[in-house]
């Protein structure tokens, strides 16, 4: 589209505004403003080049590495418009079978200081019939050869011993419509969710999704890859069980990670207190350990998405370092603007090349590579913040 060869407007001058709302005031003003304006001259005040860095990941070829991750656009009402910014992959949602308001206001709060936020949504959204219509009607991003996965979670009224019926009705209604499902079993904002990250309750619902992804795929034709979103508070037990656990079912990748309940890092700050997970600046350490940790009890070529803190390009670089695949942002747009996908997919360009010398020259000496995949991960545990 000749809009994309436009200028973009700076983000610093929508900003301040922006800033000035209440948090949750200038979200739903900006995804509205993106649905009403995307695939419209407009949209050259946030349209930005795409960076090509063409990968193969769980079978399917991102243009480049940098995505969105889901929460940001909860009922997919701006795919095209978002990714006109120049990701590669966005993922929208979560989405439940029913619509819900969430839980009460306010429950987004921003932490300047710490270039964080603290979200309390609760999965808010339209259900699923709308998310799925809205889907559908995104044209010019897919056009290009972007990528959309749809992230799937439960109803808040659903019993935690029914949640399977949920996802199931989740992947369900999405399976024909997304390049790529998540199964999100980590939001700390809908009461026992991540009780399915455990043992007994892991294992019965990925084997449920996954004879379930088998039947869909005999009735569509084709296979979607499903992945499976994990929390940042998890000690190296629980990492290694879960990574045995999407192994053992065949499941296709892993997104790590999503908010983190500790205020550690935070500690002091105006809302700080605040119930709810924290994203941003903050999770970046945490969510490089849980990547690294995966990493090391994955096969090599298991797909990690690694999200969590990503706000420079170094920080994009320093997921691939820790072992991921692919790399998403959602907090660093928020306190950036769409000059962070540029940034951040040039780095991740720069670092993939770099991975695949490595790779290759691996095939040469592979206890050398080992050794240097494993100083890697050390050093993006600890990468020095900005």
């Amino acid at each position: 589209m000749s809009f994309m060869r436009l200028p973009a407007l700076p983000y610093g001058l929508a900003r301040p505004f922006l800033f000035g709302l209440d948090a949750e005031t200038a979200h739903d003003l900006t995804i509205a403003a993106l649905a009403r304006l995307q695939n419209t001259p407009a949209m050259c005040a946030w349209a930005r080049e795409r960076v090509a860095d063409a990968v193969t990941v769980a079978g399917i070829t991102f243009p480049n590495r940098i995505g969105l991750a889901a929460g940001l656009d909860k009922n997919g009402q701006c795919i095209d418009g978002l990714g006109a910014m120049g990701f590669g992959f966005i993922e929208v949602g979560t989405v439940t079978p029913k619509a819900q308001p969430g839980n009460p206001k306010p429950r987004l709060f921003r932490l300047r200081e710490a270039e964080a936020l603290i979200n309390r949504l609760g999965f808010n959204n339209d259900g699923l019939a709308a998310f799925v219509a809205n889907v559908q009607r995104a044209t010019s991003f897919r056009a290009g050869g972007g990528i959309v996965g749809l992230n799937i979670g439960k109803n808040a009224a659903t019993p935690i011993e029914r949640a399977a019926d949920d996802y199931l009705l989740g992947l369900a209604g999405v399976y024909a419509h997304a390049d790529y499902v998540t199964v999100n079993i980590s939001s700390p904002n809908t009461k026992n969710l991540r009780a399915l990250q455990g043992d007994e309750a892991l294992d019965a619902l990925l084997g449920t999704l996954a004879a379930r992804r088998d039947e869909l795929t005999a009735e569509a034709g084709r296979r979607v890859p499903m992945f499976v979103k994990i929390a940042p508070d998890l000690d190296l037990a629980q990492i290694d069980l879960i990574a045995a656990t999407l192994v053992r079912h065949g499941i296709d990748g892993v997104v790590a990670t999503n908010t983190t309940l500790s205020r550690d890092a935070v500690k002091g700050l105006p809302h700080a207190d605040e119930t709810g997970g924290l994203s941003g600046r903050p999770v970046f350490e945490a969510s490089n350990r849980v990547i690294a940790r995966l990493r090391a009890r994955l096969p090599a070529r298991f797909p990690i998405i690694g999200a969590g803190g990503v706000m420079s390009g170094a920080d994009a670089a320093a997921k691939l370092a820790a072992g991921a695949d692919l790399v998403q942002v959602y907090t660093g747009l928020i306190y950036r603007g769409p000059a962070l996908v540029h940034e951040a997919a040039q780095a991740l360009a720069v670092a993939g090349a770099a991975r695949a010398k490595a790779e290759a020259a691996a095939e040469v000496n592979p206890s050398k590579a080992i050794a240097d995949r494993a100083k890697s991960a050390r050093k993006a545990t600890r990468a020095p913040r900005a």
